[in-house]
């Protein structure tokens, strides 16, 4: 009779020698630009989330402040919008999107940073956070879903979402933190390991999508 035998280890799994274990660079995209928006409060609390996490190297990029034309012509001004802009996008290994949600969707100027770009999302992942009102701004998210898939970025399935994010927050602090932090928790431990893991794949073989 032929036996099989079954080998077992209990060595625990070990990182390859030769991956980066440096903390990722993310960007956090804040995709308001509306006069009395509510964003920067959802910001900060973001960031601090992010900068708990070793893994995290994070710095904000400001839709407001990108002053990115609509038109999309190669002009003067638009190189020197870009210039400010573009090159922090191409060093992110990651993103993190904060959205609120407009007329069931994302904002016009977070669709205009993202369409002025193309290979600086290509093969990175992206966390979404959205606040809103009943809906959580979860509409918006998913609408982003599509945007990024098309670019070939790869959304994280957990979001952080806020509904009725006015009545969230007092004097910028949440009133009840221990589910988004929660939340939060999941979601940036889940772009950690897809950061990692095409950080390391993009140096390994560069990609051609």
């Amino acid at each position: 009779m032929q036996t099989t035998e079954t080998r077992t280890t209990t060595e625990p799994l070990t990182a390859h020698p030769s991956a980066d274990a440096s903390p990722l660079a993310v960007t956090l995209v804040l995709g308001s630009n509306r006069h009395g928006r509510f964003g920067p409060v959802v910001a900060d609390w973001l960031l601090d989330r992010m900068r708990d996490h070793d893994d995290l190297d994070p710095e904000i990029m400001d839709v407001a402040e990108a002053d990115l034309p609509t038109t999309f012509e190669p002009s003067a001004a638009a190189l020197a919008a870009r210039s400010s802009v573009t090159p922090r996008l191409a060093a992110a290994d990651a993103f993190v999107v904060l959205t609120p949600e407009y007329n069931h969707s994302f904002p016009a100027g977070l669709k205009n940073l993202i369409d002025w770009h193309y290979t600086e999302w290509r093969a990175k992942p992206v966390a979404l956070v959205s606040y809103g009102g009943l809906a959580g701004g979860l509409r918006a998210a998913e609408h982003l879903r599509q945007v990024f898939a098309e670019l070939h970025a790869v959304t994280i399935r957990d979001t952080v979402s806020f509904h009725n994010a006015g009545t969230s927050f007092d004097e910028g602090r949440l009133k009840d933190p221990a589910g988004p932090d929660a939340a939060a928790k999941v979601m940036l431990d889940q772009l950690v390991w897809w950061g990692r893991a095409l950080r390391e794949a993009r140096a390994v073989r560069p990609y051609a999508g």
